[in-house]
């Protein structure tokens, strides 16, 4: 895998692109896609299913998706995922045809992506600051995707550092989940022995210490998250301290929850369902990166904080597909993500040769269509950042896979 380029680019309608995919390059498993969100314009995809007994403009729009997601679906490795960005104009038909076609069960998340956090101060009624991500699995049991990032672990959450500069936090030993209760969870209700002036906790009782049985604040029974092994094996992770509660002050015993772990890629914190622009980038930071690298060409791109974030629920090898590829913002963001942290990611872009505007800052900087912007910014990314670029088309998918 080493040796392939980090982004391949095929222009093409994705109609016709998908089914050539699997026997160039095998099932994806990672899939982006920000497709036309039907404003009430006219969309450039044009399918022959379209003319066929008129309907309404929603109707339409869930006939032109229906088959590339279904063909995204094939081409999904059982471990895959989806993330498809959409407004309120199809945020409703689009969970519903999401449901039918990925299965009710593999709904992972609807999540707010704040990317206009001023608002739309255009037209009636409010200030619109926010579209969706629908997040599906091929298999919502088997899915690598991982809900949690390293980058959202916050140092501040961490106030207690000991006495080598490390950072941690008390989080109760008592498992706060009332579900998990000396009826539920029989064998993790036992006492355990602490001493509040020393810290000192142990499975057995020692001189100086209290015996300590886990309660919730009410004072009804409750059970330990650990069990008397692993205390006695991890006993200086845990502290003995006095606390007010309820009904008055208690001993009680805590865990020593460490900012540095010493496990695989380092500790995560689960992703909230909220992404702030501040976190994820905004459509204004993304026109300004856009035009950094190739210029003002593309009206609403999506941030590459946005991909990085989701790429940051996927393992670090995986083959990502994007076929409303817009401006190239996946490829660009799995080229900076693996420029970063060494990763083998590799991302296929597809787009259409759909004209631009005339007068458009695209067509005056001579972009045709926007296959053109596409191609153009990969190739300022590969000039910028390594990991190479195939350029292919539809015709040449074909001959490879022999249709």
């Amino acid at each position: 895998m080493a040796d392939q380029p980090w982004n391949t680019f095929v222009e093409g309608d994705n109609l016709d692109v998908l089914p050539t995919l699997a026997a160039a390059y095998g099932l994806v498993d990672l899939v982006y896609i920000d497709p036309p969100y039907n404003t009430g314009n006219e969309f450039s995809y044009r399918d022959d299913i379209r003319g066929e007994g008129g309907g309404s403009r929603h109707e339409a729009w869930v006939a032109m998706m229906r088959p590339r997601l279904e063909g995204a679906r094939e081409l999904l490795a059982e471990r895959g995922a989806i993330f498809v960005s959409i407004d309120d104009n199809e945020a409703a038909y689009l969970r519903l045809l999401m449901d039918d076609v990925f299965g009710e069960a593999n709904f992972l998340a609807q999540v707010v992506v704040n990317l206009n956090p001023k608002g739309r101060q255009l037209g009636k009624g409010f200030a619109t600051s926010h579209e969706y991500l629908l997040v599906y699995a091929k298999d919502a049991r088997r899915t690598v995707l991982d809900g949690s990032s390293a980058h959202a672990v916050v140092e501040s959450d961490f106030p207690l550092v000991d006495a080598e500069g490390r950072r941690y936090r008390h989080l109760p030993l008592r498992n706060t989940n009332k579900k998990f209760n000396p009826v539920t969870a029989r064998t993790l209700h036992y006492p355990l022995y602490g001493d509040p002036e020393s810290g000192l906790v142990l499975s057995r009782p020692f001189l100086g210490s209290h015996e300590i049985s886990p309660v919730f604040g009410d004072g009804s029974p409750a059970v330990w998250r650990w069990s008397v092994p692993k205390v006695d094996e991890q006993g200086s992770d845990l502290v003995c301290r006095r606390i007010r509660g309820k009904h008055g002050e208690r001993v009680d015993i805590f865990q020593k929850d460490w900012l540095h772990r010493d496990t695989p890629g380092g500790r995560r914190k689960k992703l909230r369902t909220i992404w702030l622009a501040e976190e994820v980038g905004s459509t204004d930071t993304a026109v300004a990166e856009l035009k950094q690298i190739v210029g003002h060409v593309f009206e609403s791109p999506k941030p590459t904080g946005l991909i990085r974030r989701i790429l940051e629920t996927m393992p670090d090898d995986v083959l990502v597909l994007d076929f409303f590829a817009g401006s190239g913002t996946t490829g660009h963001a799995v080229a900076l993500v693996n420029a970063e942290d060494g990763g083998t990611r590799r991302c296929i872009s597809v787009n259409s040769a759909e004209p631009t505007r005339e007068g458009s800052n695209a067509r005056n900087a001579g972009l045709v269509s926007v296959a053109d912007i596409t191609r153009a910014r990969l190739r300022a990314v590969a000039d910028r950042y390594g990991g190479g670029l195939d350029e292919l088309t539809v015709t040449d998918l074909r001959g490879t896979a022999g249709v």
